[in-house]
């Protein structure tokens, strides 16, 4: 991508309140630091305002390189002012461009998996970030489309191609599967024979690297993105590294090196929030999915979920039962999984792909994240 050669080609995908230094951290350490890792979703309008939770979330370890930030915006202006600042301070080695995200409070207002519908608005941005990037390379995340009936990706990708952009990350589902049902590997094989200028990067249902080798094969596209099959399994970029350098290795923990990994986690979280208290209790979240599989009672899983320092993790965990192999069948879906949601969008949208007067400045969240 531009002057930065990602091999093997793995990323990891962009999610809100995931996808913090922390946890980059840790994937990045599983993969000895090859692959690409992608900070949260970072909105345009936040960054241009310098708003204080947007200004955390873009701080790059410095041992992270490159450093990859994803944007978020609906307003090509503002989405120019934001890649500007990227370039003027040196904030950023590559920027992302957020199209796939499918929340309501995204969608209703005409951003993420829905905008690219209005194919003059996608085109003003891209042109914006990628006229303002200077030498950094831009790239972008997208879905199918809003839903089986109004599919953009193909359109999109010729508009990208045009514009400059230089690797795409196809998502395949629509906005309206969100994250259920099966991902549709089929249309990332038709987006690479559509650009086949620029690389093409397949997401969906990657939940080990054996499911990556298989969609590079079936697909033939370029690389793999990961978003929730790394979940509670940040060594899974240790087996991507493995597979498509040639190996056949691939890490099974046992409880007790999971539960370290688990207190790692915590401790990076609690120094980079600046807080260990509020440290363990953003890590809660992620208790379940390192659980996964094991055999972990739900009084245990409870107690975990509700604990608030390190200490109290550290005697939840002693007593688990720690020399549990890993486990048959704790691959698979992690995260969320709902799916066939009507998607919600500004009213009239879908009636001209080519009317952009219905989206306004509002569509940017006031922070980033998410």
């Amino acid at each position: 991508m531009g002057p930065h050669a990602v091999r093997p080609p793995v990323v990891l995908a962009p999610m809100a309140g995931i996808t913090n230094a922390p946890f980059r951290t840790l994937c990045r350490e599983f993969s000895g630091g090859k692959g690409l890792f992608v900070s949260e979703m970072i909105t345009t309008r936040a960054l241009v305002e310098r708003n204080d939770k947007t200004m955390q979330l873009i701080h790059f370890d410095e041992t992270e390189t490159p450093r990859s930030i994803q944007l978020y915006g609906v307003d090509p202006v503002t989405v120019g002012k934001a890649v500007r600042m990227i370039v003027d301070e040196d904030l950023a080695d590559h920027i992302d461009l957020n199209f796939g995200c499918p929340v309501p409070k995204v969608t209703r207002k005409g951003g993420g998996s829905a905008l690219p519908y209005k194919r003059p608005l996608l085109r003003a941005i891209l042109r914006e970030a990628v006229g303002n990037a200077g030498a950094l390379p831009v790239t972008m995340k997208m879905r199918k489309g809003i839903d089986d009936d109004h599919l953009t990706y193909l359109d999109a990708g010729r508009i990208a191609v045009g514009e400059g952009v230089t690797a795409i990350a196809l998502h395949g589902r629509t906005a309206a599967q969100h994250y259920g049902g099966t991902a549709d590997w089929d249309a990332i094989a038709r987006l690479k024979e559509h650009v086949p200028e620029i690389p093409v990067l397949g997401n969906g249902d990657i939940w080990s690297a054996d499911d990556a080798l298989r969609m590079v094969r079936e697909t033939g596209c370029d690389g793999v993105v990961v978003g929730r099959g790394c979940l509670g399994r940040p060594w899974l970029f240790r087996d991507l590294v493995s597979a498509f350098e040639g190996g056949t290795e691939r890490v099974t923990p046992t409880l007790r090196e999971v539960a370290a990994v688990m207190r790692r986690h915590a401790e990076l979280l609690g120094e980079w929030i600046g807080d260990e208290s509020r440290g363990v209790i953003d890590f809660r979240k992620h208790v379940a999915w390192y659980l996964k599989g094991f055999s972990v009672g739900s009084e245990m899983r409870k107690r975990l979920a509700i604990t608030s320092s390190l200490a109290e993790l550290d005697e939840q965990l002693g007593l688990l039962a720690l020399d549990q192999p890993w486990p048959e069948g704790a691959d698979g879906p992690r995260g969320r999984t709902s799916g066939n949601n009507r998607v919600v969008l500004p009213d009239g949208w879908l009636k001209d792909p080519y009317d952009c007067a219905s989206v306004a400045a509002d569509a940017e969240l006031d922070t980033s994240g998410g």
